[in-house]
């Protein structure tokens, strides 16, 4: 199976595991699956340290998550045209543009989106696992 993991997925499979769904851990456990993350993801970490939401013991927030996304079993789904027009109609009901990237980067690449965020489980649009 291919997944995308979403931000906070990616998050606590790296620094808190155990706020993974049984689920959730299986799928990330099972190395004949496909782990995908967008660069929308990477954004929103470098945001998350920025505004002291996430804290981490490295002085430099970049080098930090490059480090992280290197040593992490995942492939980078590129944002490219595709996903950018996608992102205006998939079916959410927020304008959140990380969101709206993440699930249109799922739709583009036929991904299903590992995520716990309610609001991108209740799209009838993308396939999602929790």
């Amino acid at each position: 199976m291919k997944y995308l993991l979403d931000t906070h997925i990616l998050l606590w499979s790296l620094l808190e595991p155990d706020r993974l769904s049984d689920a959730i851990r299986v799928e990330l456990e099972n190395h004949q699956n496909e782990l995908w993350v967008s660069p929308i993801s990477a954004w929103e970490m470098a945001l998350l340290v920025e505004n002291g939401r996430i804290t981490i013991e490295a002085e430099n927030p970049e080098k930090w998550i490059r480090e992280m996304l290197t040593h992490a079993p995942v492939r980078e789904a590129p944002l490219n045209l595709d996903v950018a027009l996608a992102s205006r109609q998939v079916d959410l009901t927020h304008q959140d543009p990380a969101d709206r990237f993440i699930a249109a980067t799922a739709l583009v690449y036929d991904l299903v989106l590992l995520t716990a965020d309610a609001r991108l489980l209740n799209s009838g649009q993308i396939r999602t696992l929790e």
